[in-house]
């Protein structure tokens, strides 16, 4: 099992009172000190302000952070966990992240999810559609990535988007395309669409127990469609509460989704944006508990 550190961007408060410059330096240093303690991989939120609720605080944008953050580092994954799918125009989202693999020679992931941010939604002109709707565009994403990142000129027509002969030069430098991760807890619809589409399903902050619960059904999922369940991978987005007590609990917590086959977990360590030490813990539970750094 692999570790992913989600590095700090605002979303959750950690840079209140920060200026922007001290704030982005920070972000950079702890993406430059988790690829040096042997991390796998870096991730940002796909989120515009802060939660729970929306302040006057920093939050850096997704897209242009991690792109950045590429250039910055040379063996880390990089991806978003997990982009909006409606945020952004999908065949828009494929050039970025196609860009964004070969600005990484080959690191990057392109993590999709269907949104939930209501007030987020709002407040930047998207509306908030209802949960089905939200799948609906997520499905048509999908398509367009896949198209887009295998196809010359690329042509789908889906119920909400559509491309109609995109070109998308250059193609990804990870062949057959992109890695894609499907982020969401949902079990009939958004487990079918990563059977259908994606190469790795993250699951949102459910606890070892959920996820042992969870397995069959992804495993189902997968058998609906005659797709050999080996081949779709688990890992999971724990929530930064879940993580707060380092030691033996930390990496109890860790072993037990490594005992289920979890590929990887991906984590918020708030206290990295204020300590060093926050991630050396970190990546000492993570060891503790069995999971492979680098």
């Amino acid at each position: 099992m692999k570790i992913g550190v989600i590095v700090p961007q605002g979303w959750t408060g950690e840079y209140k009172g920060w200026n922007a410059v001290d704030a982005w330096q920070r972000t950079r240093a702890v993406a430059k000190q988790a690829e040096a303690l042997g991390f796998e991989s870096i991730w940002l939120f796909d989120h515009f302000h802060t939660v729970p609720r929306p302040t006057l605080e920093i939050t850096f944008e997704a897209f242009t952070s991690l792109a950045a953050l590429a250039a910055e580092t040379s063996r880390v994954r990089l991806g978003h966990i997990v982009l909006c799918a409606a945020y952004r125009n999908p065949a828009l989202t494929t050039k970025m992240i196609s860009t964004l693999d070969a600005i990484s020679a080959g690191r990057a992931e392109l993590g999709l999810g269907a949104g939930w941010k209501r007030d987020e939604w709002r407040a930047y002109g998207y509306g908030f559609p209802d949960a089905p709707e939200r799948l609906a565009i997520l499905k048509d994403t999908l398509e367009v990535a896949r198209a887009m990142m295998s196809d010359d000129r690329a042509t789908y027509s889906g119920k909400h988007l559509h491309v109609d002969g995109a070109i998308n030069v250059p193609k990804p430098v990870q062949q057959p395309r992109v890695p894609i991760v499907v982020g969401g807890n949902g079990p009939n619809v958004t487990w079918r669409l990563a059977a259908r589409y994606a190469d790795e399903l993250n699951l949102d902050g459910l606890t070892p127990a959920e996820v042992k619960d969870a397995l069959p059904i992804i495993r189902a999922r997968c058998a609906e469609i005659g797709r050999d369940p080996a081949s779709l991978a688990v890992s999971v987005h724990t929530w930064w509460e879940q993580i707060t007590n380092a030691g033996a609990a930390r990496s109890e917590l860790l072993a037990g989704y490594r005992e289920l086959g979890v590929s990887r977990v991906i984590a918020l360590v708030r206290d990295a944006a204020d300590s060093d030490e926050a991630l050396e813990r970190w990546a000492a539970d993570a060891r503790a508990a069995g999971a492979e750094l680098a």
